[in-house]
């Protein structure tokens, strides 16, 4: 059982956790880097598959040239947008990776646990799906530990595999960037921005069947 106090910590980490885009260059305890790996070792993972690995970043080198890949994505993209939509996403900032002490990339191996594997054999993005479980475990964790993580989410997979030497069966799912931020926002920076409103919970719960709206639970 949880006390009220743990409970609210929980809940806190929920609620507060961001997707930062600026950081400090102060460097991150060992200690605290293992927790939040523990951590996102420790999410569920349909038919304990455990389809993830860790890579830390820390070079410069590295972290610019992962920079580049992400930049040129995110400007190749720019054409789907128009007028001010369009500068708003080139305003979206990228240069975290490089500023960030480390960069974790997280992974996918669709061959862990062989061809049979409880869950995967009927539905084969659970492999993804636990390693996404992964990373939010390890992003309450980073909020839990006063520490800031932002998900770069525009890349070419094979730039990222080419730069990190990744076998090509393997999945880049995500490029993390971690560190101290002095700007931690209240809401989420696209909220904020006004790219998107927050949905209405309400309108996103059906009972029983697809569309069928219940008054209240």
């Amino acid at each position: 059982m949880f006390t009220e106090e743990e409970k609210e910590g929980l809940y806190k980490s929920i609620y507060t956790r961001r997707d930062v885009r600026t950081f400090l260059s102060d460097p991150i305890p060992e200690e605290t880097i293992m927790k939040l790996l523990n951590a996102a070792h420790h999410g569920p993972s349909v038919g304990f598959m455990q389809p993830w690995n860790f890579i830390i970043i820390s070079s410069d080198k590295v972290k610019e040239r992962l920079a580049w890949a992400a930049d040129k994505e995110r400007r190749a993209l720019a054409i789907h947008y128009e007028d001010t939509r369009q500068d708003e996403f080139l305003n979206l900032k990228i240069e975290g990776i490089k500023q960030a002490p480390i960069t974790i990339c997280v992974t996918c191996d669709p061959t862990r646990g062989g061809s049979h594997v409880l869950g995967r054999n009927s539905i084969p993005e659970t492999d993804i799906m636990s390693v996404a479980c992964a990373i939010q475990n390890m992003w309450l964790a980073a909020c839990a530990e006063g520490l800031a993580m932002g998900w770069v989410s525009f890349y070419k997979k094979n730039d990222v595999r080419d730069i990190l030497g990744i076998p090509p069966h393997i999945d880049p799912v995500a490029l993390l960037s971690i560190g101290f931020t002095e700007n931690y926002p209240e809401k989420p920076i696209l909220e904020t921005a006004n790219w998107e409103k927050r949905r209405s919970l309400t309108n996103l719960i059906f009972s029983e069947t697809w569309g069928h709206s219940k008054g209240s639970i």
